[in-house]
């Protein structure tokens, strides 16, 4: 729990002379109407800011942590047919009448087909070999040194 392990929880409010602001992640069209203010902000000149995104995790931690043994099953089911963003986005899609039911099926359907495309092409494709873990992260970083998995081993970036 963030109260336990933190002196003040509300993170977005810790920056001090840093401005903050914590949004809803579970809400697409709110994810988006922050970060566009916030990215205007940025690229006006006014500094940066601590944002903080609350989302819910559906699932535990790692594999030894199934997730049900501080939340029940029944609170994962009820926040998946109430707060996840794609039922909460389809929702507000469908009631404020901007598509209809078939047009989202198109929509998941190509979504579907799009994933299942790139699973078959990473499963297909050869594993990287070690010295290309630094490759294409992130673009103009040419000769960068990037830190590796842990806090002493450093890679170079190349293109």
């Amino acid at each position: 729990s963030d109260v336990r392990a933190a002196a003040n929880p509300h993170y977005y409010t810790r920056g001090d002379c840093v401005p903050g602001i914590k949004m809803d992640g579970m809400n697409v069209l709110a994810v988006r109407a922050y970060t566009k203010a916030v990215t205007d902000w940025m690229r006006a000149g006014n500094g940066p800011v601590v944002v903080e995104v609350e989302t819910y995790r559906y699932y535990g931690h790692s594999m030894s942590d199934p997730g049900t043994s501080y939340r029940t099953r029944d609170e994962v089911q009820e926040v998946r047919k109430t707060k996840d963003p794609i039922v909460m986005l389809k929702s507000f899609l469908l009631d404020g009448e901007l598509a209809t039911e078939a047009e989202i099926k198109e929509i998941e359907a190509e979504c579907r087909k799009e994933v299942d495309e790139a699973v078959k092409y990473a499963q297909a494709s050869p594993e990287l070999e070690v010295h290309e873990m630094f490759n294409t992260i992130y673009c103009d970083m040419d000769g960068t040194r990037v830190r590796g998995a842990d806090s002493m081993t450093y890679g170079i970036h190349s293109p």
